[in-house]
Parts: structure tokens; sequence; C-alpha cells
């Protein structure tokens, strides 16, 4: 049985109901009903059920969906774990504590949580995203993440060493750098106070160090007490880039709390490793002191190389960023000033004739009180009675120190064969791609803090946990960097300038794209994180037919245009929109 059109010179064409029969061993046919006075949506039905369809009573929605998860951040970081093998790195595919550490990476990229928050967004029931789905977790027991926590760092030297082997070589430069991150309680044995970087007052607090390679991505992280000083950790890393990492020739490249004098003749030097670091502010001021740095080298350039008896066997290259020193010269006007009209103030309260201030203990605490506020003792000469007080600045100490404004003094065991000046230069400046690092993990990328793990190994894990995200996020920023308000040519304008002491330009391309908020192409500019939640808007649909109720039909949203560019610049496939269906009694 069919549906056949006629055509009608001059009229509309018939439409009839026929079948097919045999007689005489010829096919024939016959006309059962008329069906051209039908409306032709009732006659499409009609025809598609016919076919072997369904027809759904008037009235009724042919679909109904029953659930949507965001979906396209989940694939987009997922497949960029797959992509780079960092899956493969922490253990093989079905390994269930393995899955859940693979989701609590992701989660952590896509919405930072506490692990009680990641596990509920995992579970079916109670699902914030489609990652449980994609990985068939199923139901997420309460003790599980922190279980995958704890089978996390029994694996972190071996995950360690082969992040080390991909991104590390012989000869290559290391760059360290330590920070701290606050922890809420008083029961972990890790947390007290030390140095507090957080601006958290009252908290205590954990250190940890983090190894990157020299173009920023993090190799390895090591947590210490939070009254851990910088430079103590430094024996750790060198014992862990000989030992573990098998490394032989490494530059390690460090700040100036970080390779000090002690930490180079006691580890640094012994374990035959060069090194990059800076010096302190009161050995710049000894040596343009002594002579031996003359501030005249920079009338006509911004860097040179000396040498010093203090620094048998090193390289001192002294630097001058004039817009640094512009900005330090400015800034200490400014705190000079408001110091001398403050003391000023003072002054007119220890002279006035009614009720005025007397004592040197009371003008003392009011001198104090204007002298720590702006941190200028050192410029001035105080000179406090019981009934006086006199003040000048210390002109010729403010104009020593104006003409080391912007001076830095880089300080390396190479020679000029191993290291050429303008590389040196180039290579402690790449410290700031930690800082960078650091900036991800505390704040909106990743939220390291606050730590509410109160268990020593648990602290561990977190940390690890939050560096094994940043990993994945630092490959996701490279790949997306035209998309983002990132500098997609930063890496090659910084490998051609001639001025490596100057600030890194920004390329015409990263200004058009600040100025105009679009690409080239005239997509929307994107942070990483407003990226990411424009691909969670991609979303894994699941439908079902009252006329089919066992089976769920699953689709995926067509990806916008931008989410089609973001996916092509990672370099995996997008989701695709093709319909999947299961039985829903499996």
């Amino acid at each position: 049985m069919y549906i056949e059109t006629v055509p009608n010179r001059g009229s509309p064409p018939a439409i009839l109901l026929r079948e097919s029969y045999r007689e005489d061993g010829r096919v024939r046919k016959r006309t059962l009903a008329n069906l051209s006075d039908w409306p032709a949506e009732r006659v499409e039905g009609f025809r598609t059920f016919l076919r072997g369809g369904v027809v759904v009573p008037a009235g009724q929605e042919p679909f109904e969906v029953v659930r949507s998860l965001p979906h396209g951040h989940v694939a987009a970081v997922l497949g960029t774990i797959r992509k780079i093998g960092l899956d493969r790195i922490l253990g093989p595919e079905g390994d269930r504590p393995r899955d859940l550490a693979l989701a609590m990476i992701v989660g952590r990229i896509i919405a930072p949580a506490s692990k009680l928050a990641t596990m509920k967004g995992l579970d079916p029931a109670t699902a914030s995203s489609s990652l449980g789905a994609i990985l068939k977790l199923g139901a997420v027991a309460y003790a599980e993440p922190y279980e995958a926590l704890d089978w996390l760092l029994a694996r972190q030297e071996a995950i360690e060493t082969a992040l080390a082997k991909r991104h590390l070589a012989g000869g290559t430069l290391v760059l360290y750098d330590v920070t701290s991150s606050y922890v809420e309680g008083r029961c972990c044995p890790l947390a007290k106070r030390g140095y507090n970087r957080d601006g958290k007052k009252g908290k205590l607090q954990i250190v940890y160090g983090l190894l990157c390679a020299p173009d920023g991505c993090p190799v390895a992280v090591e947590v210490f007490d939070g009254d851990t000083a910088d430079p103590t950790t430094l024996g750790a890393q060198i014992d862990k880039l000989r030992d573990r990492f098998g490394l032989e020739r490494v530059v390690l490249v460090g700040d100036r709390g970080m390779i000090t004098e002690a930490r180079i003749r006691e580890d640094v030097a012994p374990a035959g490793l060069d090194w990059i670091t800076a010096l302190r502010a009161p050995d710049i001021k000894a040596l343009a002191e002594s002579g031996e740095l003359q501030l005249s080298l920079f009338d006509e350039r911004d860097m040179a190389t000396i040498a010093s008896p203090d620094f048998p066997g090193e390289r001192l290259i002294v630097c001058r960023n004039r817009d640094l020193a512009g900005e330090r010269t400015r800034k200490r006007n400014e705190l000079l000033d408001a110091t001398e009209r403050q003391l000023a103030a003072v002054k007119q309260r220890v002279e006035r004739k009614r009720a005025p201030l007397r004592g040197r203990d009371k003008i003392g605490m009011a001198v104090g009180a204007v002298i720590n506020r702006h941190k200028m003792a050192k410029h001035f000469d105080i000179e406090i009675g019981d009934d006086r007080l006199a003040f000048r600045r210390k002109e010729a100490e403010i104009a020593a120190e104006k003409a080391r404004d912007g001076v830095y003094v880089i300080r390396t065991s190479l020679s000029t064969e191993a290291m050429e000046q303008a590389q040196v230069v180039s290579s402690y400046k790449s410290l700031s791609r930690v800082e960078r690092a650091f900036r991800s993990l505390k704040t909106v990328d990743l939220e390291i803090r606050p730590i509410y793990h109160w268990l020593e190994d648990r602290v561990r894990a977190h940390v690890f946990l939050c560096m094994l995200a940043y990993h994945v996020e630092w490959h996701m920023r490279r790949a997306l960097a035209p998309m983002l308000y990132d500098d997609e040519e930063k890496e090659a304008l910084l490998s051609v300038r001639s001025n490596p002491v100057a600030k890194a330009p920004r390329s015409d391309s990263a200004r058009l794209k600040e100025g105009a908020h679009r690409t080239p192409d005239g997509l929307a500019v994107h942070s990483f994180q407003s990226l990411l939640a424009d691909l969670g808007t991609l979303c894994l649909n699941t439908l079902v037919t009252a006329l089919n109720p066992n089976y769920e039909i699953t689709v995926t949203t067509r990806p916008t245009s931008i989410q089609a560019k973001a996916f092509d610049l990672l370099g995996i496939p997008a989701p695709a929109a093709s319909p999947r269906a299961e039985s829903r009694t499996q």
C-alpha cells in the first residue's frame, strides 16, 4: 500500500491511495481511495505510517527532552587530556580510581569546587555536567574522591617523572619558585604561620614549590610546612632533578630570595648544576658604592657585564629598565611628599599654643605612625624632644637611590660561551611564567585555596591535583590563544627582540583583538574562563518518545561557529550531533 501523486493537466494533482498486486504473472495496481481533499500534513503523516513510521496523535509532542547536561567544556578538556596523553600517564583505562582522578582534574578546570561538590556533580542523580556519564562512573560514593586522591598521591613520583621526561632535557633551563596558600582549620600538621603571600591575617598556611620547563609548563610540585623558608626548599628540588629525573646537566633559574649565597655553596655547586639568579638590593648598593658598578654604563645602553671579587668565577649582568626606573622615582616622590606633609602636621601639633603635643614618647608614637605607614624612615633625619620635632630629607641618599632605580643585577655561573648576555637576561625574566602559574592556581581558574583538608597526605594530593589541572590548562591556553586575549605571538616576539631588558611588547594582532574584541575571522574574543562557559552551552541532550518509552535518544547540540573553532584549534573533534539510541532497561 502506498500513496501516489497523479498529475492533472490544468488541475491540482490527484492524491491516491493505491496497492500493488500480481495477476497472471504481471504486477498491477488499483486505487483504494482518493485523498486529494486531505490536508498536506495529514497526507504526509499517512505516508510516513505506510513506510513503517510511527504516527503521533494530534496534540502530542513527538519527542520529550528529559535532561540536558553541559558537555562542550567537558569534551574540550577531556579531549586535550587524551591528546597530550595525560590519561595514559595516570594509569590504564577502566581503572576506577584513575577515572575518578581524571574527573577531578577536569572538574578543577571547568568548575573548581570541594571534593563533595565534585562528587555530586558526577553522580547521575545530581550531575551538573556530562563528565560522569562520559567517563561512565555511575553512582559515586562519598569516600571515593578521597580514595582517588590517595591513589593519585601514591603515583605522584611516577607521573612527575613521566612529565619531566617529556618537557625537560639535559642542558635545559628549569624554572623554580615558591608560594604559599592559606589553610582552613588548625588540624593539618603542615599548616603553620609563615611569610603570608595571600593577605589573610591570622591564617595558617602551607608552602609549595613548582618546577616548570623553560616555556612555563609545570612538571612537578612539592608541599612544605607553612613556616618553611624559601631557600631551604631548594635542596629537595636538586635531588629530584638529578636522582629522580636523571638530569645531569640543567640550569636552575630562581629568584634572589631562592638561590642565595648559602644555597649555592651548600646545594647547587656541590650538585654540579649551573644557575641563574639575581642580587638583592643591599648587594647592588654595595657594588655601586665600591665603584665596581658604574651607573654611567647606562648612559647609552641598558645592560652590561661586570665582574666583582666578591663573586669569583661568576658573571654579573647589570640591567636598567628605564620604564621601571621612572615608575619607582614617581612612587618614591609621592611617598616622600605624603610623609613630609604628615610629619608637618605632627610638628604643628607640637608647636601649637593650645593643647600642644608634649612628651618624647607621645611625639615619637605620632611620628612612628607616619613613618611606618609609608616606609620612608630611611630617607629622613628626625629629631624628637619633649617639646619639639625637626625633620629633613636625606637628599644625598635619596639621589643615590634614584640613580639605582630600575637597576637589577643578574648573577650566573654560566660562561659567555655557554649562554650569551641577552639570553641570560631573558632566561631570568622567564620566571614570570611560574608567577603566572601561581596566579592561575590561586585565583578563578583553579582555586587551590582555601584548603579544607586536614590530613597531610590529602593536602599534598590536593596541590598535586591542582598542578595537573594547570598542566592541562597550560596546553589548552597555548592552543586556544588566537581566540583568547592572550598574545599568541608573544614567544616569537621574545625570541627576536633586541633588548630583553625592556618590557615585552604586545603583538599587533593582540592589540587588534583587544581593541575590537574580535578575532581576525570575526568571532568574539574570550578569556579562558568565558570560553569554557561558552563551550559548556553545547549540551548533551537525552530525549524519549511517548510511543517508544523504553529507549532514550542522546543527541548533542550543534556546535556554534565559536565552539567549532575552539575544537579545531585544540585539534580534537567537536562532539557529534548525530543521535544515539539506547534501551532504558539495560
